[in-house]
């Protein structure tokens, strides 16, 4: 008896946690190097900018990257009053990984899926997220533990949204995302194309380093929104190596006021539903 009201407590605890969340968006891609965490990164600070209450958190527990990418990798989350206290970058936006738990920045994780489902239902139930408009995570590549413990502990998910590049071998890859949110149910919010052409700086001309119009054909025979495309560009390496968003110190690029438009229909996606 006392183990099932445990188990009662532990599922009440999360309900409410997440009750205080408008909204949440898992983004995803079918495999590593396509740019997700710089897209999940730069889509929280978006938002946090035009002022909603939003919180990072990331679910990628053998490559936290989040951390890096904001310039708070030494940060270090504690315990307060039974809750974890995420890292506040301002009033509109708050950070929670394992990266913050690690002695040190080069530590791995090595644990199996038990201990990973474990830790993933602490940070969405025992985080101090409070009340968030918008809660992004940064899942891992793939379909593996973690994405699959995300999508069964939160009852309602606002939809994924799909990071991939023009490359065939990332397009076969992300169609397994595709299937994977719809065998779950989760909606597909839609899919951004990264890396996606490079404007020589000798010749001014576009080249497609990794080809070109594969991921509409795939949006279009999958039937879901395709969102738009972010060209490769060495400011956006520059930024995510700094720590600053490029949305931050790029604002005035062509690529930034790109992004902010998908932005846009994220919003405008998310506020209907």
């Amino acid at each position: 008896m006392s183990g099932n009201k445990t188990v009662w407590q532990e599922e009440n605890k999360l309900e409410q946690s997440l009750k205080e969340i408008k909204h949440k968006i898992i983004v995803m891609s079918g495999k590593g190097g396509v740019g997700k965490s710089t897209i999940a990164t730069n889509l929280a600070v978006s938002l946090s900018k035009k002022g909603f209450k939003v919180g990072i958190l990331d679910a990628d527990i053998h490559g936290p990257s989040i951390p890096k990418l904001l310039g708070i990798e030494n940060s270090k989350a504690y315990e307060k009053n039974g809750k974890i206290t995420p890292i506040n970058i301002n009033e509109n936006l708050k950070v929670m990984s394992i990266g913050f738990m690690l002695p040190k920045t080069t530590s791995p994780v090595i644990w199996r899926g038990p201990l990973k489902l474990k830790l993933i239902r602490q940070f969405l139930q025992d985080v101090q997220w409070d009340k968030l408009d918008y809660l992004v995570i940064d899942l891992p590549p793939g379909t593996g533990d973690e994405s699959i413990s995300i999508a069964q502990l939160i009852k309602k998910i606002d939809g994924a949204l799909i990071i991939t590049t023009p490359q065939e071998v990332a397009l076969l890859s992300v169609q397994k995302s595709i299937n994977f949110a719809k065998r779950l149910n989760v909606s597909i919010l839609g899919l951004i194309e990264n890396m996606s052409g490079f404007n020589c700086p000798y010749c001014h001309k576009e080249i497609n380093i990794f080809g070109k119009g594969k991921s509409e054909e795939v949006c279009k025979r999958m039937k879901i929104d395709f969102l738009g495309k972010i060209p490769i560009r060495c400011e956006i390496a520059k930024a995510s190596d700094k720590g600053k968003p490029f949305v931050l110190d790029y604002k005035e690029f062509d690529f930034s006021k790109i992004f902010e438009n998908i932005v846009e229909k994220i919003i405008q996606k998310t506020q209907i539903m």
